[in-house]
């Protein structure tokens, strides 16, 4: 057990550099990849990757909603505001076709990524807040993705919120609640879970890019520095604008970073999983999350580690300003 953990702990701190290089790989070894992981997988992994995020999940998880209820209420209408908004205007200002639009608008309408909640702790944010939003936010995706999706992308697509609706609970909601479950009637058991969950969450994810970089290889290497680009701008602005809203907010500079990573790392798996089901004629669809489940990864551990210094290097002074504000959040 404990080399597991280990190992465990090894994934989890370099999980940016293990996705990039099984993106390599697919992209180098298409065959032989498509041949052990196949897209139709991806459902299953993602899945697997939700019932271990349950089983981390509390019911206090959620009070920060009644605890934190500025901070959390803003950061929820921003991560399901800014993310979409910034989809649409990427793909209407890069003119993308239809099927890496609706990618692209795919990640942008799903909720936090569960990495959030580490990079907010690497950041020096607020972990219970970024804990709280992704939970809360993951909760409302089987009817906020799928009606975000439908306004955004149902011009140009054909969108059903319905069998959209039905795949979110299925992928997401089931294995969450069987999760929580698990944990609260075991919850010592659920405790030892959770020390591997880093190595269950990344060879997950790491394989979804893997079958999706090496069933579009053809095509990721054609249009693949349009997408980057499109990609990269979608996250670094999401960041941008979450720190920019949370600031206009008032709210502490531990919160600030905390909604500035919620809103710009997204549940890229779960775009990816939407796109293979419900547009398997659009292969390219599944592109955005693959590549953006390797881009904010990346982006992520560079962005808290800048956070985390510029926190050391704040005058003491705005580290008590942090604190009345957030005194005055929690008595709001």
């Amino acid at each position: 057990m404990k080399v597991l953990e280990r190992i465990s702990d090894f994934a989890g701190k370099y999980m940016a550099i293990i996705a990039l290089l099984v993106a390599i790989i697919a992209l180098v070894f298409p065959g032989p990849v498509s041949s052990v992981i196949k897209t139709s997988y991806v459902n299953t992994l993602l899945g697997i990757v939700m019932f271990g995020m349950g089983m981390t999940l509390k019911l206090s998880d959620f009070k920060v909603v009644f605890t934190k209820p500025k901070a959390a209420i803003a950061g929820i209408f921003a991560q399901f505001i800014i993310m979409p908004g910034l989809a649409f205007i990427l793909v209407q200002l890069f003119q993308l076709p239809p099927e890496l639009a609706v990618g692209v608008i795919l990640v942008g309408c799903c909720p936090g990524g569960t990495s959030s909640n580490v990079m907010t702790f690497l950041a020096k944010g607020d972990v219970a807040l970024s804990v709280g939003m992704t939970a809360c936010t993951t909760i409302m995706a089987p009817v906020v993705t799928p009606a975000l999706v439908l306004l955004l992308a149902g011009q140009t697509v054909d969108v059903s919120f319905m069998s959209m609706f039905m795949s979110i609970v299925q992928v997401v909601f089931v294995p969450i609640a069987a999760g929580f479950v698990i944990n609260y009637f075991f919850e010592k058991f659920a405790q030892g879970f959770a020390k591997v969950l880093p190595l269950i969450s990344v060879v997950g994810i790491s394989l979804i890019i893997m079958a999706v970089v090496a069933a579009n290889q053809a095509n990721v290497l054609a249009v693949g520095p349009l997408v980057i680009l499109v990609v990269m701008l979608h996250n670094v602005l999401g960041y941008a604008l979450g720190y920019g809203a949370a600031r206009l907010l008032g709210l502490s500079k531990a919160q600030r970073r905390t909604i500035s990573i919620e809103v710009g790392m997204q549940n890229s798996g779960l775009a990816t999983s939407l796109a293979t089901v419900h547009f398997a004629a659009m292969p390219m669809a599944a592109v955005p999350g693959a590549i953006f489940s390797v881009w904010h990864n990346i982006s992520g551990a560079v962005y808290a580690n800048f956070l985390a210094r510029s926190a050391h290097e704040a005058p003491a002074g705005e580290e008590a300003e942090d604190a009345k504000v957030a005194t005055q959040g929690a008595n709001a």
